[in-house]
C-alpha cells in the first residue's frame, strides 16, 4: 500500500508539476500570441505607411516630369528680350539718321533751286499832275508774279532784288492792297513794282 500511495503521490506530483508547467507554457503561449498580434498590427500599419509613401513619391515624380507653366521669365528669355530691344533701338537710330540725312538733302536741294523766274509785265501808269499847267507822264515798270507753294513775301522780294529789281516789302504791300502779306495763296498773282525803272 505504501507503494501505491507513493505512486499516487508521485503521479499527483507529476500531474501538479505538469499542470503547473502547462499553465506556465500557456501563459508564455498567450504572451507570444499577444506579441505576434501586436507585430502583425504594426506590420499592417507599416504597409499602409509604405503604400502612402509610394503614392506621394509617384505624385512627386509626376509633378517633376510635368512642365511648370508660370508667369516668370527665365534668364535665357530675359536675355533674348534684351537682345531684341537692342536690335529695335539700333534700327530706330538708323531710321532717325536716314530721316535727318533726307531732310538735309531736301534743304540743300531747296537752297540750290532758284525761285521761279518772275513774269515780267510792263504797266504804264500816268504820274499825277503837279500843277494845272504841266502835265507830264512817266513809265513805271511793274512785274506780275504768280505765287507758288511755299512762297513768302520775303523770299519773293529777295529773289527780285537778286535779279536787280529795286523793291521792298512795303512797296509790294502798297501795290497789292487786297493781298494778305502773311498768307500768300498759291496761284494768286501779285504786282512787284520796280522803283529803279524810269
Amino acid at each position: 500500500m505504501k507503494k501505491i500511495s507513493l505512486w499516487v503521490l508521485a503521479l499527483f506530483l507529476t500531474a501538479s508539476i505538469a499542470s503547473a508547467q502547462d499553465a506556465a507554457t500557456q501563459q508564455q503561449i498567450d504572451k507570444l500570441s499577444g506579441q505576434i498580434q501586436d507585430l502583425t498590427e504594426a506590420q499592417v500599419r507599416i504597409n499602409q505607411r509604405l503604400d502612402n509613401l509610394e503614392k506621394e513619391i509617384g505624385d512627386l515624380r509626376e509633378k517633376v516630369s510635368t512642365p511648370v507653366v508660370n508667369d516668370y521669365a527665365t534668364h535665357a528669355e530675359l536675355k533674348d528680350l534684351v537682345d531684341q530691344m537692342r536690335e529695335i533701338d539700333k534700327s530706330r537710330k538708323e531710321d532717325t539718321e536716314n530721316i535727318v540725312k533726307q531732310i538735309e538733302n531736301l534743304a540743300k536741294a531747296a537752297a540750290a533751286t532758284p525761285p521761279p523766274a518772275p513774269v515780267t509785265h510792263t504797266h504804264t501808269t500816268p504820274k499825277p499832275e503837279r500843277d494845272d499847267t504841266a502835265s507830264s507822264k512817266s513809265n513805271t515798270v511793274e512785274y506780275e508774279y504768280e505765287v507758288h507753294q511755299g512762297d513768302t513775301l520775303g523770299l519773293i522780294v529777295k529773289a527780285y532784288k537778286e535779279k536787280g529789281v529795286k523793291v521792298t516789302k512795303s512797296q509790294v504791300i502798297a501795290a497789292n492792297p487786297k493781298m494778305n502779306p502773311n498768307v500768300l495763296i498759291p496761284g494768286e498773282k501779285i504786282v512787284i513794282p520796280d522803283s529803279s525803272a524810269k
